[in-house]
C-alpha cells in the first residue's frame, strides 16, 4: 500500500544520523554535573525527596515547604523547624479571593452572576431571589 507522506518523516534534511542537533557540540553530549539528593521532613511526617546540584552544604536550602500539606519541612526526621504564622502557610483559592474582594463586593458579583443567568433562562426567576 501507497502512502500519501514522504518516508523521510522526523528526519531533518542535511543531518547525518546519530549525530549531535547543530547547535550542539560533540564533546558534551552526556556530560552532566553531579547531583545530590536531599530529603525534607514535615511535623506530619511527610517526606519529601529533592534532588540538587552538587553545592556547599551551606548553600542547600535548610527547610523546604511541604507538598501535601504546606508545612515546613526540614532536613531531619522528628525535628520539624518552626512553624510560620498562619498568613505565611498554604493559603487556598478562596483565600486569596478573600484579600481582594470584601464580602460586600461579593454579594454584588453574585447578585450581577444571578440576574444574567436569568436573563438566560438558566435560573427561574422566584430561584434564589431575596424574600
Amino acid at each position: 500500500m501507497v502512502h500519501g507522506t514522504s518516508g523521510f518523516r522526523g528526519t531533518r534534511a542535511g543531518v547525518t544520523a546519530g549525530s549531535a542537533p547543530r547547535n550542539q557540540s560533540d564533546h558534551n553530549v552526556g556530560d552532566s554535573l553531579p547531583r545530590i539528593r536531599v530529603s525534607y521532613w514535615c511535623a506530619k511526617g511527610h517526606e519529601t525527596r529533592l534532588v540538587f546540584v552538587k553545592l556547599p552544604e551551606d548553600q542547600i536550602p535548610k527547610s523546604w515547604d511541604c507538598p501535601k500539606c504546606g508545612c515546613t519541612a526540614g532536613r531531619h526526621p522528628g525535628e520539624a523547624p518552626e512553624h510560620r504564622d498562619a498568613e505565611d502557610g498554604f493559603k487556598s483559592h478562596l483565600d486569596y479571593v478573600k484579600e481582594r474582594r470584601s464580602s460586600q463586593d461579593a454579594e454584588i458579583v453574585l447578585a450581577g452572576a444571578l440576574e444574567r443567568l436569568r436573563a438566560r433562562g438558566v435560573l427561574p426567576d422566584q430561584l434564589l431571589r431575596d424574600p
